[in-house]
């Protein structure tokens, strides 16, 4: 996104867009990559009206946007290569803002609100099975030649597979978090609070980590460190989790947060109950966790075709 393309952009749109950001961060609590995403989706959203109606798009303008103005943009949108699911992603930026701004401005925003989102077949969540979960976090300490960053790699795996955590959340891990609880409180997105249990192996491969960890355990700093002691960068997990994938010859889905997945699946298919792994897991919304119910019955249907005498 260009310079000169943001400033086809009006001051006032522009204006409005800033405000609304800055309201889902106060209010909201909103990810840093949500609000840049809904800034990029929204600012797009406004220059291609600005070329397509041939004048910046003040409030007033973008008020009396129609229904074929909206259905013009999703035509562009999908002719530059962009595909369902991200134009969804980019429609539900664009409502949201708009059902922001209408009661402020005074307009009826159905014409926009109106429009449907294009189908698409969602991606359901790829776990692992037991064994590979359990390999991958032995795998991954083999990944390194330093003891403690070995221990390290297969402390923050284990927090993935065992608690549940996103990769940002073993990262925001304080030292005053350690030694690690029975149950550890953790923020979320949204800055939502959850209690996760925290399982034994988790606190086992947490405490190793710490007795070989050159860099001082202060109470206010990262709990996992970097080789030169600064925070952790999730992109170092990333590498070593797609290295100890490619020794075990395990598919590319098999990510840190596949992980996750795993845990919730593993849960699921154990008896677990869905509003349970919903708490977990910090899920806003059951139908998120709702997805583990699909691969938990494609897991079976996949067992009963190999299995049942008549398939």
């Amino acid at each position: 996104m260009t310079t000169q393309g943001t400033a086809l952009i009006s001051p006032a749109a522009r204006d409005a867009l800033q405000t609304w950001l800055a309201t889902l961060s106060a209010l909201d609590g909103a990810a840093e990559n949500t609000l840049s995403a809904y800034r990029g989706d929204v600012t797009e959203f406004l220059m291609f009206m600005t070329l397509h109606s041939g004048e910046p798009q003040g409030l007033g303008a973008l008020a009396r946007i129609a229904t074929s103005d909206m259905r013009a943009w999703m035509a562009s949108c999908r002719a530059n290569g962009t595909g369902a699911r991200s134009l969804a992603r980019k429609l539900s930026a664009v409502k949201k803002f708009y059902g922001w701004l209408a009661p402020r401005e005074g307009f009826e925003p159905t014409a926009v609100l109106s429009i449907r989102a294009p189908k698409f077949q969602k991606k359901l969540p790829r776990p692992l099975d037991t064994q590979a979960a359990r390999a991958m976090i032995d795998t991954v300490e083999l990944q390194s030649l330093q003891d403690w960053v070995a221990a390290r790699d297969g402390a923050v795996v284990t927090l993935l597979y065992g608690c549940g955590l996103r990769i940002s959340e073993a990262l925001g891990l304080k030292g005053r978090d350690a030694p690690l609880p029975p149950t550890l409180r953790i923020r979320g997105k949204g800055d939502k609070d959850r209690v996760v249990p925290v399982i034994a192996a988790a606190r086992t491969a947490v405490d190793r980590y710490m007795r070989l960890c050159p860099h001082p355990m202060e109470q206010d700093a990262p709990l996992f460190r970097g080789v030169r002691g600064g925070p952790l960068n999730a992109r170092t997990v990333q590498g070593v989790v797609a290295a100890a994938r490619r020794q075990l010859g395990l598919p590319a889905s098999a990510t840190p947060h596949a992980m996750r997945h795993s845990f919730a699946t593993h849960l699921l298919e154990a008896g677990g109950d869905l509003r349970a792994i919903q708490e977990l897991l910090g899920h806003a919304s059951l139908s998120t966790t709702q997805a583990y119910t699909a691969v938990n019955s494609a897991h079976l249907l996949d067992v009963y075709n190999r299995a049942h005498p008549k398939a």
